[in-house]
């Protein structure tokens, strides 16, 4: 028998939270969130999107009283109405292999929807496109980025049993840094600069990005208005990313592509890999959790690519080579052996592309599911 409860009190939410850090804590491939920081994320004071968003969260027990299951439902309404549709997301999912609990916590789901006029479920997703989105379907046997997200193989089959079908699927590529990077990537990142009269912004220290970081969120809002997913980001909602971002950022993996005017045309961003540092921190910033995450953003071999976003007057011109370009010598200068990109759209060709010319592997595939 399962009983699912709705998350009210803050010590149902740090149950909420925890309870894949429980389920999993033997599994050497899960990469466990901190928990105060998802705490944050799904607090409606703390947390920016609840400006454009609502969600409840549930819990499943079994009969013992043990938890065996967890789910969000989330409504955006701001996406609602960009895409003209009536649509809830469902989020933060993790239940044992069991066919009544994944049930159960579904059916509450679809009956939060009806209740609240939808008449479609897509997910996992979360409040913005920069929650981790999709169930792992491919890949369990590799070490997720810190902002992906593990789970058992047997999650695809309940929810295709349950009548979920795919609409997305999100890939992730590991590449191999030559010993050599080819120097095409600088002579691509040249010509492009000269023939569009682009420069790369003088950012020396993170006190450099401050007067670029408006422009860097309109040009984000911008090129990524059309992805599965997105919503506009409010300023609120820029400043819960900047804070959970600009403290980590090494200026090495930072590009910022601007105009003759001096204006943000295109920027990216990568970061130290965190995963092992986090498989150390166990969930908890104190009292050591955070000493692993020091060390990682200070010696490490792999970088995960975060985000590129480029204005839509300059897509298919070649500045991602710019971007690349920049990376490239902050990878030679700190000897970084491997590139992991995030979870990207499968036909995500324009960041794909930057690939071409260096070993690589599609080594994870993750997917967002939808019933009407």
């Amino acid at each position: 028998m399962v009983t699912i409860k709705e998350v009210k009190t803050k010590r149902d939410l740090k149950t909420f939270v925890h309870f894949p850090n429980g389920l999993y804590q033997d599994n050497p491939f899960y990469v466990p969130q901190i928990e105060s920081m998802d705490r944050d994320t799904l607090t409606p004071s703390k947390n920016h999107a609840f400006e454009v968003c609502e969600g409840k969260y549930w819990l499943a027990y079994d009969e013992h009283g043990q938890v065996v299951g967890r789910i969000a439902g989330i409504i955006n309404h701001r996406y609602n109405g960009k895409v003209g549709a009536k649509i809830c997301r469902f989020g933060w999912i993790d239940f044992i292999d069991d066919r009544a609990v994944s049930k159960a916590l579904m059916n509450t789901v679809e009956s939060y929807a009806r209740e609240k006029g939808m008449d479609k479920i897509c997910g996992p997703m979360g409040f913005l496109e920069f929650d981790a989105a999709g169930v792992l379907v491919d890949g369990f046997d590799q070490l997720p980025t810190a902002y992906g997200k593990y789970n058992a193989p047997y999650y695809n089959q309940h929810l295709s049993d349950l009548g979920y079908v795919k609409e997305v699927d999100f890939v992730e590529y590991l590449i191999k840094v030559p010993e050599v990077i080819p120097e095409r990537y600088a002579r691509a990142a040249k010509i492009v600069a000269e023939k569009y009269d682009l420069h790369e912004a003088p950012i020396k220290n993170r006190k450099d990005i401050t007067p670029y970081l408006n422009d860097v969120f309109r040009c984000m809002n911008a090129a990524y208005s059309k992805l599965h997913g997105f919503s506009e980001l409010s300023p609120g909602q820029c400043e819960d990313l900047g804070k959970q971002f600009l403290g980590n950022i090494n200026v090495d993996y930072l590009s910022i592509i601007l105009d003759n005017s001096n204006h943000v045309v295109a920027f990216g961003v990568a970061l130290p890999s965190l995963s092992k540092a986090m498989q150390k921190a166990k969930g908890h910033l104190w009292p050591w959790g955070w000493m692993h995450l020091l060390k990682a953003l200070k010696n490490n071999d792999t970088i995960d690519l975060l985000l590129i976003a480029i204005d839509e007057q300059y897509q298919n011109k070649g500045v991602n080579a710019m971007i690349f370009d920049k990376f490239a010598k902050g990878i030679v200068k700190n000897g970084i052996k491997y590139i992991e990109s995030t979870r990207e759209l499968e036909n995500n060709t324009q960041v794909q592309n930057l690939w071409h010319y260096l070993e690589h592997t599609i080594h994870k595939r993750a997917r967002v599911y939808t019933k009407q």
